[in-house]
Parts: structure tokens; C-alpha cells; sequence
């Protein structure tokens, strides 16, 4: 699928890493969501029935990242990924990439990130 819809740099203030001080204090996460969707009867149709919402895009990320507590981005990001294919069927693949800027690494970095792909057919 070549049809595609970005959501990006959805920041959330959440409690998520391996370190007690992460899962105490929180810190700002920033998610990216590429969701693989085919928008050709939405933009015919002019029908936003017929395509996906990023407002649910949206809030299916905030809901995740928010209301629980992940060890590592890659369980969080894997359990986005899998309610967005959950709850969209509209969606065919879901590209999910977790920021992490604050991430306790003894040098001086940006952050790290993680990013998985997933699909409803495998």
C-alpha cells in the first residue's frame, strides 16, 4: 500500500523506562505514527467515512502511552501498534516510532528511538 497517513510528534509526559527514578519523576516522550491506508475511496468520495481518522490515530497513542507504565519503548511502541490494528481495520500497516529524548545513557545524545513496522497480514 502506497496510501499513507503521518502523525507525527505527538509529545506525552509519561512514566516509562527500567530505572525507578524514569517510573517516579516521568519524562517527555514524542511518538510518530505512519499508518498504510487505502485513501483512493475517502478522496474520491470526498467521505470521511471512508478513511482513517488521525484524530483516533491520535488519541489511540495518547491512551497507550499514558495509561500504562512500559519498561522499554519497544513494549510500548508494539502495544500502539497492535491497538491501532485493533481498533482501525481500515488501517493495512502501522509504522510506530518511539522518541525517548531523555534517555539515561552516560553521553551526550538527542535521545533514542525505536521503530517497528506491523501489519494486519503478518
Amino acid at each position: 500500500m502506497t496510501d499513507r497517513i503521518f502523525v507525527h510528534n505527538i509529545a506525552v509526559f509519561a512514566h516509562h523506562g527500567l530505572h525507578p527514578e524514569e517510573t517516579r519523576l516521568g519524562q517527555r516522550f514524542y511518538i510518530w505514527l505512519e499508518a498504510r491506508v487505502d485513501t483512493r475511496p475517502a478522496g474520491l468520495s470526498d467521505d470521511f467515512e471512508k478513511t482513517v481518522s488521525y484524530v483516533d490515530l491520535t488519541e489511540i497513542a495518547i491512551e497507550v502511552a499514558t495509561g500504562r507504565t512500559f519498561k522499554i519503548i519497544e513494549a510500548l511502541a508494539e502495544t500502539i501498534a497492535a491497538e491501532i490494528l485493533a481498533r482501525l481495520p481500515l488501517v493495512e500497516s502501522i509504522v510506530v516510532r518511539v522518541d525517548k529524548p531523555s534517555a539515561p545513557v552516560p553521553a551526550l545524545i538527542d535521545g533514542v528511538t525505536v521503530e517497528i513496522e506491523r501489519s494486519r497480514h503478518g
